[in-house]
């Protein structure tokens, strides 16, 4: 079962499983961001390509409200995206696309 499925800012599908969002409830703070990673995917600030896998794609928004960013990160296989896990940090980390 899919939490959502939507287009991200490249017109890419992507797509949360529940099996992942309960992965990134583990991390407390999350439990009523599901909007805010909809619109990180949809409008990101940065869009940043994983160090260790090239089909991974991490994105952020900053959120001004508690400094800090949203990093969701996005593996592509056969065109989809499927979101990995999704938390805040202090920085953004790795090289921009």
């Amino acid at each position: 079962m899919n939490i959502f499925a939507l287009k991200d800012k490249t017109g890419r599908m992507i797509i949360l499983s529940m099996e992942r969002w309960k992965h990134i409830l583990k991390h407390p703070e999350m439990s009523d961001k599901l909007e805010e990673i909809k619109e990180c995917l949809i409008n990101p600030d940065v869009v940043i390509e994983s160090r260790t896998d090239k089909n991974v794609r991490i994105y952020y928004r900053y959120n001004k409200n508690i400094k800090e960013y949203l990093l969701v990160s996005v593996k592509y296989l056969n065109g989809k995206g499927f979101i990995i896990t999704s938390f805040y940090t202090d920085k953004i980390k790795w090289k921009i696309i």
